[in-house]
């Protein structure tokens, strides 16, 4: 099946962005209409997360996200062809400098992040990183051996060097030995396996497992934490603020790195809900007796 889509893939790439828009109507139609991609997945999350609203409400909130997941899946498909210049100019990153100075002094900052915007265009910071740094992308594994090497190629295409979490604590400590330096930027809104459930929140009105690897890592080595906070000012054009979250995370009580992160990413994601990935299944696990423990 890759060897059929990723020929398609590559020519669709090389066309300009706006020209590749043109596909995602029928894109959107194919996905939402015709297949209903995990369609009972998104409907249950949106009425869970808010159940203040109307079903016509959630039902557009659902109809608008699935628009733009046609226009995600075009824009990474583009991140084949479209030059580092170009990326640039439609990705703007502000707030930066204490986050890159952690990076020049060697304090591996932590870029906290979730499925909101394009999180795979926000990895052109790894373009703007200071001298002598890297950026270290965390991610998992994909099932499909020749589409987690496409995804991990596109990933290292920009500069970045990925990193698979499992082996992820062996890295940090071999880069610091050498005196790598760099920033580690991690999805940390996903659901956590069962075994590594230990604290809980209430995320969008639910109670939700955290996913505590970025916490522990920064509270292990005392790395600072930050927040990209993302924005669609337009079409196909984003905006990434860069918030601290904490610079010295030994210092703070457990869990409240998790907390803030969470905190933060409900608040975008009430302001344009349509921008974060509600196919994903995020409450998969249940707190026992489903009572919030350890939260706010």
């Amino acid at each position: 099946m890759f060897y059929v889509i990723y020929p398609l893939l590559w020519l669709l790439s090389l066309l300009p962005l706006k020209v590749l828009y043109a596909f995602s109507t029928p894109l959107y139609f194919l996905i939402y209409r015709v297949v209903g991609y995990r369609k009972k997945v998104v409907r249950q999350n949106l009425q869970n997360s808010f159940p203040e609203l109307s079903a016509s409400q959630r039902r557009k909130i659902e109809k608008n996200f699935y628009r733009f997941f046609a226009d995600l899946l075009l824009e990474i498909v583009k991140l084949v062809h479209i030059s580092n210049k170009e990326l640039l100019q439609r990705v703007k990153f502000v707030n930066v400098e204490d986050f890159f100075e952690c990076c020049r002094q060697g304090k591996y900052p932590i870029l906290m992040l979730g499925h909101y915007g394009n999180w795979e265009w926000i990895l052109a910071i790894s373009l703007l990183m200071p001298e002598n740094t890297g950026a270290f992308t965390v991610y998992k594994r994909l099932k499909n051996k020749k589409f987690d090497q496409f995804m991990k190629t596109l990933r290292e295409k920009r500069g970045a060097i990925v990193v698979e979490k499992h082996n992820l604590a062996r890295s940090m400590i071999r880069w610091a030995k050498e005196g790598k330096f760099g920033a580690y930027g991690f999805i940390a809104d996903q659901s956590p396996s069962g075994k590594n459930v230990r604290n809980w929140t209430t995320f969008l009105h639910q109670p939700t497992a955290v996913l505590p690897g970025a916490e522990e890592l920064a509270r292990k080595f005392n790395y600072p934490v930050f927040y990209a906070r993302v924005s669609r000012p337009k079409r196909g054009h984003y905006c990434c603020q860069i918030l601290t979250i904490a610079m010295e995370p030994q210092k703070t009580p457990d869990n409240e790195i998790s907390q803030r992160f969470m905190q933060l990413l409900e608040e975008d994601i009430m302001a344009h809900p349509e921008l974060w990935l509600w196919t994903h299944r995020r409450w998969k696990i249940k707190p026992p007796g489903n009572e919030v423990s350890n939260n706010n």
